[in-house]
């Protein structure tokens, strides 16, 4: 798009109106990326900059003594005896199927 001093008027004066590139460009009847692209060898910016532009990055607290204490002792681990020292099952190819065909049955 060809800019002339008309559009470019019309374009500063929308942008600092608040108006979206999108909607400029609808206004003048080009794209947005023409739009964008124009702002940005005009220099123009917003007044505001995002939330996200300069996060603030804030330190992790220090532990304090009593939980440092909480996390220094570890937590004893309850292990079953029965579970843990047995086998699976084993069922034959045969059996198997029975199963499945119970299951197909019974799911009708």
């Amino acid at each position: 798009m060809s800019w002339d001093a008309k559009d470019v008027a019309l374009l500063k004066k929308l942008w600092a109106v608040g108006q979206s590139a999108s909607q400029i460009a609808r206004r003048l009847g080009c794209s947005r990326n023409a739009v964008c692209g124009r702002l940005t060898r005009l220099d123009l910016k917003r007044g505001h900059t995002p939330p996200t532009a300069k996060p603030k990055i804030r330190p992790v607290p220090k532990r304090g003594p009593a939980l440092l204490a909480a996390c220094a002792r570890p937590v004893a681990k309850k292990v079953s005896w029965k579970t843990a020292g047995t086998q699976p099952k084993k069922f034959s190819k045969r059996q198997l199927y029975a199963m499945l065909a119970d299951a197909v049955r019974n799911t009708g």
